[in-house]
């Protein structure tokens, strides 16, 4: 009886292993390279947005807590997500009583709405950056939006020693789009809303 049958069948289930176990692996790495994850850094990041009073005059304001959350799998951050959370009763325009006012349910009405959020659904190549499309949660309205996303760069923090990313968004949003000061024309606040983010990013 000859023994090369059943050398073939054993050395192609080696092979079946073999690749079975490389087909794992490779599956593991990508899997753990995806969930990756890189959060804000809040020392180094800021929520920002402008508005125009009285139609001649900027006034600027940010949110203080905030987090933010990017996963990407490319190192050029070309299939990026984004994901923000933050708090509606941080705001801060650096002028108490028109923070309150802002809080309170003419505006943000923080009480009832004290979370504001942002998820991106898509990344595209735009020029030297990408425009981010996302759903963006703000007084219980949710409104798909696009900003526009420069990545800054990576480097080594000297202080931490970590490895640091950066990026920048602006975009602007419609204060009604989110039924926000509705009582107030777009003459005395600018209808409007133009927002900035910077922020530094570790994993």
């Amino acid at each position: 009886m000859s023994i090369t049958p059943i050398f073939k069948i054993q050395n192609k289930k080696s092979q079946m292993k073999k690749y079975l176990l490389i087909a794992v692996t490779v599956f593991s790495l990508s899997a753990f390279t995806i969930n990756s994850a890189w959060k804000n850094d809040p020392a180094h990041s800021q929520l920002g947005f402008t508005v125009s009073h009285l139609g001649i005059n900027d006034i600027s304001g940010f949110f203080k807590d905030f987090t933010v959350s990017v996963n990407s799998s490319k190192a050029d951050f070309s299939d990026a997500v984004f994901t923000l959370s933050g708090k509606t009763a941080s705001i801060d325009t650096r002028v108490e009583a028109r923070d309150n006012h802002l809080k309170s349910a003419d505006f943000f009405d923080v009480e009832k709405f004290p979370e504001l959020s942002f998820k991106s659904t898509s990344i595209k190549k735009a020029g030297k950056g990408y425009k981010l499309n996302g759903n963006l949660t703000l007084h219980g309205i949710t409104k798909p939006v696009m900003m526009n996303l420069i990545y800054k760069g990576k480097t080594i923090n000297p202080m931490s020693k970590k490895e640091t990313v950066a990026f920048q968004i602006s975009g602007s949003v419609k204060r009604s789009d989110f039924e926000i000061g509705a009582k107030f024309p777009d003459a005395m606040v600018s209808e409007i809303v133009r927002i900035k983010a910077d922020g530094e990013f570790v994993k």
